[in-house]
């Protein structure tokens, strides 16, 4: 009696039907991502390895190379023996250092993630506090400077690209005042100025998300059935009202931070960071489309992860969200 009525419950359930889909999707993405990204190297004109050696380099080397790189071979067995690399970790060999393109991307992964994560920590870490706090205090249209304020300078700091953003730090807090290193990774200060400048931007934005769902959110009856019930503000406000916000915030957000890959690369190159960012930038001018093909390859599977993420967060933060889909 109890395996019958529990099989159905099983079999029927939305979070295993969720699961699917999203991996399904994350499956059918990453395979569209790993295929553009074999298509780069094809679809350059004229011949990559010259174009990364240089026009004076020796027939014999130029032939070597593109054997090991097995450009000789039809397009479909060249597609087969890249995907059979990437199941080993095998990306490829880089064109002008001869090295693994897997122990280069695992050089400077790390310095990547470094920067990155803390920018992630920072830009959760202030924009929905912030979001939430303005809303509080700019509800029913009170303060109408605040909001003017908060407004504002959200829109402007969001609106300056990222490397301005790291140049104008550079030249105040590096060069002016000599607070933090112009650049390099050394030492916990390094950290300092690349980071506000990766998270500056995105926390401008997702803070004004917040707030405006937020607000939406305090609108419902349950936040006033909260507040008659004469429960303490925190809980209202992030136990009732801030759950409810960050469902639509999660959506929107979740895509804008994808935003913050390309920031890296960008500010990388400014701040001299060991990272992925200065890597594709110097591959790029160097003709190094292995290497390039291989760091856009992991970057865009960053992204699917981050976007991954967010679909898990939003089905625990809101599990009608599984039923609705089903």
């Amino acid at each position: 009696m109890t395996s019958a009525v529990a099989a159905p419950g099983l079999h029927g359930s939305p979070w295993l039907s969720l699961a699917g889909r999203r991996i399904g999707r994350f499956a059918v993405s990453l395979w569209v991502l790993v295929t553009m990204a074999f298509l780069m190297i094809q679809l350059i004109p004229g011949d990559p390895v010259r174009a990364a050696l240089g026009l004076t380099a020796p027939v014999e080397l130029v032939n070597a190379r593109r054997a090991a790189l097995d450009l000789d071979d039809p397009i479909w067995l060249q597609y087969v023996h890249y995907l059979g690399g990437l199941v080993t970790g095998d990306f490829g060999t880089s064109m002008t250092s001869g090295l693994p393109v897997a122990d280069v991307i695992g050089d400077r992964l790390p310095a990547t993630l470094q920067l990155a994560l803390p920018a992630f920590a920072v830009v959760i870490a202030v924009a929905i506090p912030l979001g939430v706090l303005f809303a509080v205090l700019t509800r029913g249209g009170r303060r109408r400077g605040a909001e003017l304020a908060f407004t504002s300078t959200s829109v402007l700091l969001a609106a300056i690209p990222e490397f301005l953003v790291a140049v104008a730090l550079v030249a105040f807090f590096a060069v002016q005042l000599g607070w933090f290193p112009v650049a390099g990774s050394d030492g916990p200060s390094s950290f300092v100025l690349p980071v506000i400048a990766l998270a500056l931007g995105p926390a401008s934005v997702l803070s004004r998300i917040v707030r405006v769902e937020t607000l939406s959110v305090l609108g419902n009856d349950f936040i006033r059935t909260a507040r008659a019930k004469r429960l303490p503000a925190r809980l209202v406000y992030f136990r009732h009202a801030l759950p409810n916000a960050l469902t639509a915030t999660l959506t929107v957000g979740g895509l804008m931070l994808t935003g913050m890959v390309a920031g890296t690369v960008l500010v990388e190159n400014v701040f001299a960071w060991p990272g992925l960012g200065s890597s594709i930038a110097q591959s790029i001018l160097q003709k190094d489309y292995p290497l390039v093909q291989g760091i856009v390859l992991v970057y865009g599977i960053g992204v699917l992860l981050v976007n991954l993420a967010v679909d898990v967060l939003l089905a625990v933060l809101d599990p009608r969200s599984t039923i609705r889909e089903s």
